[in-house]
C-alpha cells in the first residue's frame, strides 16, 4: 500500500518524514505540528471530522499493521513518531470518553449480570440504521459507497482485537482465541473474513487491494477505525478493546441479514450477499462468546476493568451512530459520502 495523499499540514509533514530514513532529528518538528493540529478542534466533536488529524493518526497506526511501500519499517518504533502519535491520541481519547460518559454511567448504575447489561446497552442504543436503508431503498451506487467505507476495516477484519490476546489469561483468553479462529477462517485461508470481504468487493466491481480507497473515505470513517487501533494497541485499554469487540459482534447479525436482503433486492452478486450471510450465523454465536465469556470474564477482574469494558462498548455504538447519521444525511440529500467527485465504481457487477 502506498502512503495516502495528505489532507493538511500535519499529513504533508508526516509524509515528508516517512519518505526519509529513520534516525536523526527530522521527525522532531512533527510534535509541534501535531500540537497545532489538535489545538484547532480542541475537545469538541470536530476532532472526529478533522481529515488531517484522523488520516495522520491512521497512518501512524498503520505502521504497526502492514506498513507502506517505500516507507522504512524502522519507523514503527521511532520515539519521535510515538510522541507525535501520543499528541494526537490524548484529545482523541478525551472526545471518545466524553461522548460515551452518560452511556457508561447508565450501564454501571444498572443491576444484573455484566453480559445482560451490555446486551441491553446495544439493544437500546438509538440511532439511524444504514442496514435498514440498504435493505429498503439504497441505490447500487450508495451500496458501493458503503462497501468502500467498510473496506478500511474489513480488509483487516478482527486484527485490532488480536492485539489483546497476549494481554489476557484464562477464560477470556481462550474465548477470544476461539472467536478469532473463526474470524480468521478456521484454518482455511479462503474463509478468512477479510478474504471473503475482498471477494465481495471484487464481485461489486470494486478494488479489493488493501487500502485502495483510503484517499476517498472521510474523517469519520477513519475515526471509527482509529478508535479500534487506539484500544487494541494500548495494554491499559485492553478492557475497552474487548468491550468494543463485544458491542460490534452483538450488533452485527441482524444488520447483516438486512444488508444481504438489500443486496438481493438490488440484484447484486451472491458472492457479495454471501459475505453478509456468513455473519448472520457466525455473529449470533460470536456475540455470546464476546459478551458472556470475554467481556464478562475480564470485567470480573476489577471495577476499573468493568468500566473500561463498558467504555469500549459505548464508544463502538456511539461512533456507529455518528457515522451512520452522516452517511444517511448525505444520501438523502443526493450527495456522495466519499471524498472527491464521482461514483465509487462505474458499474456494480451483477
Amino acid at each position: 500500500m502506498r502512503l495516502p495523499r495528505a489532507r493538511g499540514p500535519l499529513g504533508a509533514a508526516l509524509s515528508e518524514v516517512l519518505a526519509q530514513e529513520p534516525g536523526g532529528t527530522h521527525a522532531q518538528r512533527l510534535v509541534s505540528t501535531a500540537e497545532e493540529a489538535v489545538a484547532r478542534p480542541g475537545e469538541s466533536d470536530e476532532l472526529l471530522l478533522d481529515d488531517d488529524v484522523q488520516l495522520s493518526l491512521w497512518v501512524l497506526y498503520e505502521l504497526h499493521y502492514r506498513g507502506f511501500g517505500g516507507v522504512d519499517e524502522g519507523w514503527e518504533w521511532d520515539p519521535d513518531l510515538l510522541r507525535v502519535r501520543a499528541v494526537l491520541e490524548r484529545p482523541f481519547e478525551a472526545v471518545l470518553r466524553r461522548r460515551a460518559r452518560p452511556h457508561v454511567a447508565a450501564v454501571l448504575a444498572a443491576e444484573g449480570e455484566v453480559a445482560q447489561r451490555l446486551f441491553a446497552l446495544a439493544e437500546g442504543f438509538g440511532g439511524p440504521s444504514v442496514a435498514a436503508f440498504v435493505q429498503r431503498e439504497a441505490t447500487e451506487d450508495q451500496f458501493a459507497e458503503l462497501m468502500v467505507h467498510r473496506s478500511v476495516y474489513h480488509l483487516k477484519e478482527s486484527d485490532p482485537a488480536s492485539w489483546t490476546i497476549p494481554r489476557l489469561e484464562g477464560g477470556p483468553k481462550a474465548a477470544l482465541v476461539e472467536l478469532q479462529y473463526d474470524e480468521y477462517g478456521g484454518g482455511r485461508p479462503e474463509r478468512l473474513h477479510a478474504t471473503m470481504f475482498g471477494d465481495a468487493l471484487e464481485a461489486c466491481g470494486l478494488d479489493r487491494e488493501y487500502g485502495a480507497y483510503l484517499d476517498r473515505v472521510p474523517a469519520y470513517t477513519l475515526a471509527s477505525n482509529n478508535a479500534m487501533s487506539l484500544f487494541g494497541l494500548h495494554r491499559r485499554l485492553r478492557g475497552a478493546a474487548l468491550g468494543h469487540l463485544g458491542a460490534f459482534e452483538s450488533t452485527s447479525s441482524l444488520p447483516c441479514k438486512k444488508l444481504a436482503r438489500g443486496i438481493r433486492r438490488l440484484g447484486l452478486s451472491e458472492t457479495t450477499a454471501g459475505y453478509f450471510d456468513e455473519h448472520v450465523e457466525a455473529d449470533a454465536v460470536h456475540e455470546q462468546l464476546a459478551l458472556r465469556d470475554v467481556c464478562a470474564g475480564i470485567a470480573a477482574e476489577s471495577d476499573r476493568m468493568l468500566h473500561d469494558v463498558v467504555l469500549g462498548a459505548a464508544v463502538c455504538l456511539d461512533l456507529e451512530a455518528f457515522t451512520a447519521g452522516r452517511m444517511l444525511a448525505g444520501w438523502r440529500d443526493g450527495r456522495s459520502t466519499l471524498r472527491d467527485a464521482g461514483p465509487a465504481v462505474e458499474a456494480v457487477a451483477s
